[in-house]
């Protein structure tokens, strides 16, 4: 079998393989650093960010390198949701003994995984970095941090921050590495050489993290779609559409790209999201829309998180002033009907059903073309509706009467785990549903001691009671 020398080694791994050799040098001099010691390290990396001034000068850098969202809601995700995570966090034990079953007589302690290689979006490039780096610190690892070439100097500058304040509290500054000229070819061998990979980005990247041969935590796409029933308060379910479909111009995954109402409330809905800032579109200006924001059955990158204004002057409408996200009446799913499908801008598919049982069957037809098992919504006051809906759906999220975009990966009102990787299951090829955290970045050995008690096995009438009629 053929071995890698360094003269056969591309530049990219030799480049990564120095990268690792630093990280995993870091994350040795940490490794059994105490809890107190970690969580010092994590509140200084937060606080090195969110400082008001500095989330400040960092939310303008990003919309300024990257042309996408807009200032008020990346200073949203380095101001809030930095600390939000930061406090979600900071009292789990991740050190040491980390559970008793007393029951069971077993104990588990927390080990890390070692380097973690992470891939940050350009969507998300202000906040993304922070939390996966807290996380993967949390659990005494490492991380080395991979961006979209779009976002590399936002990178830099958030892990630069962050590598001052570990250094200032006398641990190894290169615990967090950013990539600073990325490519595929560094971003493959990262995912190569590292110890877990953490992938956020598109299907490609994440597609690409699973056949690394490393273990790896990737996210499904995603296509949020929101249900609003005839309980539900009409203009409390508008404006928090409005809030998650207009959050950074609609960079998150999350964004509400479909929103389906009873016919019964289905006119007084659309009035409501009328008032909030939406604009109806008619059949011509739908096929307007769509011819600028598809080329060849892909989403164009000049439309992706831009305000409603750019995307009316790119399409040719006469957007009325005030409006701030389009509304295109839809009734079908799948390839022919692209607004069904994910959209990545202010830009919403808007269904009428007769009951929930028919917002059930839309919101699974929706989601079976793109989008399944990430995350739904609905606006309900309605248990039975809302206890249904979750049951019949194939999700791994369903936020209730809450704005999706800035609910599903953990809120201030809402108990889900604060991060930006969300798993979406085997619905969406993953290997998880949960909100990935430095919970799935280490590894766990389980001390197993003999019971008290030794367990004894019943007699086959009474384990097999419920089916040995059946064999008779």
């Amino acid at each position: 079998m053929a071995v890698d020398t360094p003269e056969t080694k591309t530049a990219a791994a030799l480049e990564v393989e120095a990268l690792i050799a630093r990280s995993r040098a870091a994350q040795a001099a940490i490794a059994h650093y105490t809890q107190e010691q970690v969580d010092e390290l994590i509140t200084a990396m937060v606080w090195s960010v969110a400082r008001p001034d500095v989330a400040e000068e960092i939310a303008h850098f990003t919309v300024e390198e990257t042309a996408l969202g807009n200032y008020e809601g990346k200073y949203l995700k380095i101001f809030r949701k930095t600390r939000a995570t930061l406090m979600d966090i900071i009292d789990d034990k991740s050190v040491g003994i980390i559970e008793e079953d007393k029951a069971r007589n077993i104990v588990k302690i927390a080990k890390p995984a070692g380097v973690i290689g992470a891939l940050a979006p350009c969507t998300n490039p202000e906040a993304t970095p922070v939390i996966k780096a807290i996380s993967a610190v949390k659990g005494r690892n490492s991380i080395i941090i991979a961006p979209h070439p779009r976002s590399k100097q936002t990178n830099k500058k958030i892990c630069d921050l962050m590598r001052e304040a570990i250094k200032t509290f006398g641990a190894p500054e290169d615990l967090v590495i950013a990539i600073e000229h990325p490519s595929l070819e560094t971003t493959d061998e990262l995912m190569k050489q590292c110890d877990r990979v953490l992938a956020t980005g598109g299907a490609a990247m994440v597609k690409a993290a699973y056949s690394s041969g490393t273990p790896a935590l990737g996210v499904g796409a995603g296509n949020a779609v929101i249900t609003v029933d005839d309980s539900a308060d009409l203009a409390e379910a508008a404006e928090k559409i409005r809030i998650s479909k207009t959050l950074d111009l609609a960079a998150s995954c999350s964004s509400d790209n479909s929103v389906i109402a009873l016919e019964s409330i289905a006119d007084a809905l659309l009035e409501k999201l009328q008032a909030e800032g939406g604009y109806i579109v008619n059949a011509e200006e739908k096929q307007k829309l769509q011819a600028i924001i598809w080329e060849d059955g892909h989403i164009a990158q000049r439309i992706v998180a831009q305000p409603a204004e750019t995307l009316a002057g790119m399409a040719g409408i006469d957007l009325p002033e005030g409006k701030q996200f389009f509304i295109v009446p839809e009734d079908g799913a799948g390839p022919e009907h692209p607004f069904s499908g994910e959209k990545m801008s202010v830009v919403m598919a808007f269904y009428r059903v007769n009951d929930i049982d028919g917002a059930i069957a839309t919101t699974n037809a929706i989601q079976a073309y793109q989008g399944q098992g990430h995350s739904c919504g609905i606006y309900s006051n309605n248990d039975d509706n809302i206890m249904n809906f979750a049951s019949e759906t194939k999700t791994s999220r369903v936020m209730v009467n809450q704005p999706q975009a800035p609910s599903n990966s953990g809120n201030l009102w809402n108990g889900m785990r604060q991060t930006f990787s969300l798993g979406c299951g085997s619905w969406g090829g993953n290997g998880t549903n949960n909100n990935i955290t430095w919970q799935d970045l280490i590894n766990v050995t389980w001390v197993s001691k003999p019971l008290v008690e030794e367990k004894q096995l019943p007699p086959d009438e009474v384990l097999f009671a419920k089916v040995l009629d059946k064999f008779q």
